[in-house]
C-alpha cells in the first residue's frame, strides 16, 4: 500500500528546475497554459476563458493536494519563481499503486529537455515516495512529442480509444 500523504508539500529540485505547489500568484501563468491553442490542442477540455478560470483552477488543484486526491505541481526554472508548466500524480488507484501522469509547458520553454527533467523526478517521487508501481498516461494520437517523452521513460504503449488517445504504461521493477 503506496503513502499518499502529501503534507508538507513536496517539494522537488533537479539540476535546472524547481518542482513546487501551486501559489495564488500563478493565476496569470496559469491562464496563459490552460488558453494557449497549442497546449490546449490535443487536450480534451475547454480554454480558460478568464484570470477568475485560472484562480478557481488553482483553488481546486490546492483542495485536491489538501486531500490527498492528487499532487499537481508548478514547474520553475532554479532561481525564478514563474511558472513556466505543471506535472501532476493523479487518479490512484484504491491500493495507491497505479496513478495517471500528466503535464504541460508553455510552448516557449518546449523542446530544450525541461519536461524530461520534471518527468524523471515525478515518476521516481511517485515510485520511491508513493509507492507506485504503474504509472499511465494519456496523449493524443498525433502528439508525437508527448509520445517520445513517454517512451523514451520506457511507457509502453496500451492501446488507442475510440478518441484517437493513446494509453502509455510504465511499470516499476519495484
Amino acid at each position: 500500500m503506496g503513502d499518499r500523504n502529501f503534507k508538507p508539500f513536496p517539494i522537488l529540485r533537479t539540476g535546472r528546475l524547481t518542482l513546487r505547489q501551486l501559489v495564488s500568484s500563478d493565476d496569470n501563468e496559469i491562464f496563459a497554459l490552460r488558453s494557449n491553442e497549442n497546449v490546449n490542442k490535443y487536450l480534451d477540455r475547454k480554454p480558460s476563458k478568464s484570470i477568475d478560470d485560472a484562480k478557481t483552477f488553482i483553488q481546486t488543484i490546492n483542495e485536491n493536494i489538501q486531500n490527498n486526491n492528487s499532487i499537481y505541481w508548478a514547474i520553475t526554472l532554479n532561481g525564478t519563481n514563474k511558472l513556466i508548466g505543471t506535472i501532476c500524480l493523479f487518479d490512484f488507484s484504491a491500493d495507491n499503486l497505479k496513478a495517471e501522469i500528466g503535464y504541460e509547458l508553455l510552448p516557449e520553454f518546449q523542446g530544450k529537455g525541461i519536461m524530461q527533467e520534471a518527468i524523471l523526478k515525478v515518476i521516481d517521487f511517485g515510485i520511491q515516495h508513493i509507492g507506485l508501481n504503474s504509472i499511465e498516461a494519456y496523449t493524443h494520437s498525433e502528439n508525437q512529442s508527448s509520445t517520445r517523452l513517454l517512451e523514451k521513460f520506457n511507457f509502453k504503449k496500451h492501446s488507442v480509444d475510440g478518441n484517437n488517445l493513446m494509453i502509455f504504461k510504465l511499470t516499476s521493477n519495484a
